[in-house]
């Protein structure tokens, strides 16, 4: 790409989870944005064309951690952050990883039922208004989290902050390279004094990392920190979402109420129509080709907005309405291709529990406008500051 005097526009436009942001929507499928970093990148807002970035291999996710190359944010900081899978994959993890979120034998459903009904009744019985971020997206969350992770519930705060410092956007880099060292010491403390059968992503991993392809400890934490960060942060973003749009619909609430098996079909919907992606999904062109009708050349930043391609309506028809029986669903929330979410299964399935539960609290209802509600700024996953709610 070459620097013109024209200003071009600044991406991310937005980090509200209310809407889509207009400059998001009927724009053309690729077009040219400077990122936080300065860096010039091509951003991808059409259905066809980011599933062909995600899919192909000429755009590579893992260069984006190569010396010099652009970013969205700040540099990253070890490679195995952007390449998690593979490395567990060259380790020989990647199956016990794998079943681990898919399975999900560490988080019994009973379990997760009881954590959002706790978290429910503390919230009722403080009194309206209520907080269903705090009570309900946070609250079930973190502990889910934990389990997955076989980390002491004893070590959420810290975790919750650690994970959020990190998916907050414009920080200084110095300030995001500490923080995530101090969370990356920690999770490796934790793999070296765990009881090796213990339940767990930690004590399993940790047990099986031997031979000579395992990883570094370091290296180990460090995936282990990203799977932590990013199912907490999506399951935080996600049930916040789902929460602040289900209070403006009591019809839906109502639905899910009378006929608790229609849930999953809400799930795949709030997951299509939710904007929760503060930045994007990131790839670096390493062959020059035509996407969108552009040009793009070798070492070109390509920045995939999913919430642009789940409301694109050659896809999606009426993609504004909100349709729980729409099919097919053929959402991106999850990515495609070789990348795609290996906490999939988790999301989907803590969401319909968790819904199932919100949904038995009758008469609720947003306690403010729905332009009133705030958002934490500049965040990678976005996330309601609270959804002030009554019943």
């Amino acid at each position: 790409m070459t620097t013109t005097d024209q200003a071009l526009p600044h991406y991310p436009f937005s980090t509200r989870g209310d809407r889509l942001a207009d400059e998001l929507r009927g724009t053309c499928p690729v077009t040219r944005v400077t990122t936080n970093a300065g860096h010039e990148a091509w951003l991808v807002t059409g259905y066809p064309e980011a599933r062909r970035v995600l899919r192909e291999e000429r755009f590579r996710r893992s260069r984006v951690a190569d010396e010099g190359s652009p970013v969205q944010d700040v540099p990253v900081f070890a490679p195995e952050l952007l390449d998690a899978m593979a490395y567990l994959g060259r380790a020989g993890l990647l199956e016990e990883a794998r079943r681990l979120l898919s399975d999900l034998p560490d988080l019994p459903e009973e379990e997760l039922r009881a954590e959002a009904r706790r978290g429910l009744e503390e919230m009722v019985a403080q009194g309206a208004p209520g907080d269903l971020q705090h009570h309900f997206a946070e609250r079930v969350a973190g502990p889910a989290m934990c389990r997955v992770m076989g980390l002491p519930s004893g070590d959420l705060p810290r975790l919750r902050h650690w994970a959020d410092t990190d998916l907050t956007m414009l920080l200084p880099t110095e300030e995001v390279h500490r923080n995530w060292e101090q969370l990356r010491d920690h999770l490796l403390e934790r793999a070296q004094r765990c009881d090796p059968g213990a339940p767990g992503l930690v004590p399993r991993l940790a047990a099986m990392n031997t031979g000579s392809d395992a990883l570094t400890p370091h290296q180990l934490a460090n995936v282990l920190g990203v799977v932590f960060v990013a199912g907490y942060e999506d399951l935080a973003s996600f049930l916040g979402g789902a929460a602040f749009h289900l209070a403006r619909m009591p019809g839906a609430l109502a639905r899910i109420r009378t006929d608790p098996g229609a849930v999953e079909g809400h799930v795949e919907e709030l997951l299509r129509y939710s904007v929760l992606m503060g930045n994007a999904l990131a790839r670096i062109c390493t062959d020059g080709t035509e996407l969108g009708g552009r040009r793009l050349r070798t070492g070109d930043l390509v920045l995939v907005s999913t919430d642009a391609a789940n409301y694109d309506p050659a896809t999606f028809p009426d993609p504004d309405a909100y349709d729980p029986s729409r099919r097919p669903n053929p959402h991106m929330r999850f990515g495609h291709g070789p990348h795609y979410c290996p906490g999939a299964r988790l999301t989907r399935r803590v969401g319909a529990l968790a819904l199932t539960e919100l949904a038995r609290l009758e008469g609720l209802r947003l306690a403010v406008p729905p332009q009133d509600v705030e958002w934490h700024p500049d965040r990678m996953a976005i996330m309601p500051a609270a959804v002030p709610v009554l019943w």
